[in-house]
């Protein structure tokens, strides 16, 4: 099959006067341009959805060393690593240039850089797409923090341990895959795959990267979408705010401006209403997309910009049907695990995150869940731009429910990926856990009260087939491999149910070969 390639969203319009953005200096290109000329693995900009014009992609060859013990002075010491590894692909990875199948504990990554000479940025952020499974960053000697968790990102600022030139940073993760602790997915906890479980992903395998931001800056903001009354409400946390901040909304269809808004930022959350004079809905059919622009001034002057999108669309729940902007969607879903033979969970490639939304699309689905596994930030992209139907499910196996070490890791990282992909209209309900048992109900009931606080306007299927523990559910699914189709159509066409239910699992086949 010969798929076309289309370039990449491009950066938003603005006037001559706010293409410097004032503590910028210089044209909002040139930062983009520098990431896409350089030959780098993965060097596609991570997060489409919130770009800034300052970033430095960090991806690349990096000293590496791997060990059963942490010895923190050997790795912090200037001595040099045994190894190298090509990041953001992870040691198991062909792509990684170590393709190491082995279990391990601890692994080191190390690199220094430079601060590009032309960024005019009073601060910066060190951001990390996602490291599996708790990790640990100094820079330039400086311990940064900690974050825990394998598939969420996570930042550190690093503005007064910069230099301009020869930074060091070194990275360390400590996974130990059968502890019983951390969310696998479909990661093997045995040393050979079996069955439906596959090749380990140990350290980063997301994207590390450079952020220039303000003095104050927007540092994350919810599209609410509201398509019956043509507007979206933007909700924005400010890093810094204070008096005279002021924070502006504009929404683009095309070229054109559609909504503009303006409200003080001198807290920590704004909220601006967006009316748009030009009201498209954004569906499988037609997944079109406003560009959004946001900007902080004080008094004349822009000291921060941040670009994204969103689509216009509701999803509700009538009966027994699943609505997509008030009309039923028969979600013809392929079951992706996002498994990758030479990048094990990374893509080896943007192409290729967009190819399999384009195969499965020719061969008829219109979406996915998003299976055991919290996809990167771009095919969530490349899902909102071809009209690509999304569960956001959580890796959940290989938590043992009977610690309770697992609960606050678990609810936390959840947190985590409703935060970072509740902007994405592709993405129509919320599915934290699969085939659970009897000890994991009361951490589901939890994770779903948590789930409707945090993200009220998306269906939640409490644990997809097995074992329920609430009364009130939403959606109902099974999972069936029953190959004999006579069967399987006579067990399920005379289904009853009040609420959406779903043969959400099936397939399995296998060839002798």
């Amino acid at each position: 099959m010969i798929v076309e390639v289309i370039p990449i969203r491009k950066s938003l319009r603005c006037s001559a006067d706010e293409a410097l953005f004032g503590i910028y200096g210089r044209n909002p290109d040139a930062g983009r341009k520098r990431a896409l000329t350089e030959h780098i693995p993965r060097p596609e900009h991570p997060r489409p959805d919130a770009e800034r014009v300052e970033w430095l992609n960090l991806n690349g060859v990096w000293e590496f060393a791997e060990t059963d013990d942490s010895a923190d002075e050997r790795y912090l010491a200037d001595k040099p690593y045994p190894d190298k590894i090509t990041v953001p692909f992870c040691r198991e990875s062909r792509l990684s240039g170590l393709a190491r199948l082995g279990f391990v504990k601890n692994v080191w990554y190390r690199r220094t850089f430079d601060l590009p000479e032309d960024w005019r940025s009073p601060r910066v952020l060190l951001h990390v797409g996602a490291s599996d499974w708790k990790t640990r960053v100094w820079l330039n000697g400086h311990a940064l923090g900690e974050h825990i968790g394998g598939s969420t990102p996570f930042e550190f600022e690093v503005s007064e341990h910069l230099k301009p030139r020869g930074n060091t940073v070194v990275v360390h993760a400590f996974d130990d895959t059968r502890s019983g602790v951390q969310a696998l997915g479909k990661q093997c906890w045995q040393e050979e795959n079996f069955s439906c479980l596959y090749t380990r992903t140990t350290g980063i395998w997301q994207t590390v990267w450079l952020e220039g931001v303000g003095g104050s800056y927007v540092r994350y903001f919810r599209v609410d979408p509201d398509p019956d009354n043509s507007h979206v409400i933007v909700s924005a946390e400010i890093d810094g705010g204070g008096r005279d901040l002021m924070i502006e909304a504009v929404a683009y269809a095309g070229e054109k401006v559609v909504a503009e808004a303006v409200t003080p930022a001198d807290w920590r959350n704004p909220k601006l209403v967006l009316d748009l004079s030009e009201k498209r809905l954004w569906s499988v059919d037609d997944p079109f997309l406003y560009d959004l622009k946001l900007t902080l001034r004080r008094g004349g002057e822009v000291v921060d910009h941040v670009e994204s999108y969103f689509g216009l669309r509701g999803i509700t729940i009538q009966g027994a049907a699943i609505l997509l902007n008030g009309k039923p969607v028969f979600q013809r879903l392929v079951l992706n695990q996002g498994f990758y033979p030479d990048g094990i969970w990374t893509a080896p490639s943007d192409e290729a995150l967009r190819r399999d939304i384009e195969l499965s699309k020719a061969a008829g689905f219109n979406g996915a869940r998003l299976h055991m596994k919290v996809f990167e930030p771009r095919f969530l992209y490349w899902a909102d731009k071809l009209g690509y139907l999304g569960w956001g499910e959580f890796p959940c196996w290989g938590l043992e429910y009977t610690k309770p070490e697992v609960n606050l890791p678990m609810m936390r990282e959840w947190a985590e990926v409703i935060r970072r992909d509740r902007n994405h209209p592709c993405i129509i309900l919320w599915c934290p856990f699969a085939e659970t048992c009897e000890e994991a109900v009361p951490l589901q009931n939890a994770v779903v009260s948590l789930t409707r606080d945090l993200d009220p306007s998306r269906p939640i299927i409490d644990a997809s087939a097995w074992v329920h523990g609430l009364p009130d559910l939403e959606i109902l699914d099974v999972h069936d491999f029953d190959q004999d189709t006579s069967a399987f159509r006579e067990k399920w066409s005379k289904k009853e149910s009040a609420i959406p239910f779903m043969v959400s699992d099936y397939g399995g086949i296998g060839w002798d070969i």
